[in-house]
């Protein structure tokens, strides 16, 4: 295909009255657009399928091929077009985007679940398209559709988020929210003040997410009866002592002593659980106890995770920790070390990097590095060999080296992990 097929010997495949003949011209990047967009109305479904994801065909050939009769037509539409948009011009003369942009909102309101819910895992983590296309599928009756950029979707606002749980959101709905990274406290409010029990969990659960200590007190006065809220409230970082203690007089035996056993607990409140523990379980804390809380303490000191850790603390001592260092272990794999090196030069908590990590999202993981003070090629690989990024959402250096972001814009990314 290294040469653009001639015009008319195009027209002649076009009309043939082999399908096998028609499907061949649909596939190739070369052919024409008026070809392709005369091809968009083909009596073949599967040339019909092969122009939907052509990524030559014209996009005033989008229009026709969302009001297909084929489900797959549509569907594989969805996917392309979505992938496509965030880097379309986004400039007024842009008439290939505004088609776009046209194309989607029809397949926003398709009928069918199986397309829009398409659509909406194509669009989670896109920052440069329409936020009303994203906030309509928020708001979708089906959670299939409306879960993935609930969860994901850097383009929903505080307002947007806490105007859908305040509708009576369905609670799949409500959990989706629960899991964003970075949640801000306001947000935190509103589903904790719903007792949405899936919902709660959730919100204990996400690390990142920002609850404030009253916030807390009113899950606490619902959670002795709320089982599943038990083992993340035992886990909730940053635990205030007095919620640690209200903690200890409810949760199991086996939650207890996790509890007593967190090294992060004011003094006071750690001796308070410890006494409740005594006197709930009949045991005394003895010397025996704290021999096997100490060779715990030496087991998870031998962890992968604990000696990537030890190592980065090492070079960072040793003013070792550059560019050379993370990307030397980006290609060997060390993931560990990679996100250990996030950690102690970014002063980022683990369980952000790791929730940024897993939503794959190219702006949140590029902010991530630029906190930690490393280089724009270092941003990509991470993005690229660390995070799996798709190709089409990941940030590529501008100029060759640059960040492709200002510093007032990698604020707001980290602003939305918490940060």
């Amino acid at each position: 295909m290294a040469n653009d097929m001639d015009y008319e010997k195009a027209k002649a495949l076009a009309a043939s009255q082999d399908p096998a003949v028609r499907l061949k011209l649909a596939k190739r990047a070369d052919t024409q657009p008026e070809i392709l967009y005369y091809l968009a109305v083909d009596e073949a479904e599967e040339v019909r399928r092969a122009i939907a994801e052509n990524e030559a065909t014209p996009a005033h050939a989008y229009l026709l091929l969302a009001n297909d009769a084929s489900e797959e037509v549509r569907r594989r539409l969805a996917e392309k077009v979505a992938r496509l948009l965030p880097d379309m011009p986004a400039d007024e003369a842009s008439k290939a985007r505004e088609m776009a942009i046209q194309t989607l909102e029809l397949l926003a309101q398709d009928e069918l679940t199986r397309i829009r819910a398409a659509l909406s895992e194509a669009l989670k983590s896109a920052s440069n398209v329409p936020h009303h296309l994203v906030k309509q599928l928020a708001l979708d009756v089906e959670l299939i559709v409306s879960a993935p950029v609930l969860q994901f979707s850097p383009l929903l606002t505080d307002d947007d988020l806490r105007e859908i749980v305040a509708s009576s959101a369905q609670s799949g709905a409500l959990t989706a929210i629960a899991r964003r990274v970075g949640l801000s406290p306001g947000v935190s409010d509103a589903i904790a003040a719903t007792r949405d029990v899936s919902a709660v969990a959730s919100l204990l659960a996400n690390d990142s997410a920002q609850i404030r200590e009253e916030t807390l007190d009113l899950i606490l006065d619902a959670a002795p009866s709320n089982e599943v809220w038990h083992e993340p409230l035992v886990h909730r970082p940053n635990l205030p002592g007095k919620a640690a203690k209200r903690i200890a007089g409810f949760v199991a035996a086996s939650l207890l002593k996790l509890l007593a056993d967190r090294k992060d607990l004011p003094a006071d409140a750690l001796a308070e659980v410890r006494q409740v523990m005594e006197r709930r379980l009949d045991v005394k804390l003895d010397g025996d106890a704290e021999e096997e809380a100490a060779e715990k303490d030496e087991q998870e000191s031998h962890t992968p995770m604990a000696e990537a850790e030890a190592k980065v603390k090492k070079l960072i001592k040793d003013r070792k920790l550059d560019n050379d260092a993370v990307q030397e272990a980006i290609e060997r794999n060390d993931r560990n070390f990679v996100l250990q090196a996030l950690v102690q030069n970014g002063r980022i908590p683990l369980s952000v990097i790791q929730k940024a990590m897993e939503a794959r999202n190219g702006r949140l993981i590029t902010a991530l590095v630029w906190r930690a003070k490393f280089s724009m090629r270092t941003a990509v690989m991470v993005q690229r060999d660390i995070a799996r990024v798709p190709p089409r959402m990941m940030l590529n250096a501008r100029n060759g080296t640059d960040y492709p972001m200002s510093n007032p814009e990698l604020e707001e990314q980290l602003k939305i992990l918490g940060l």
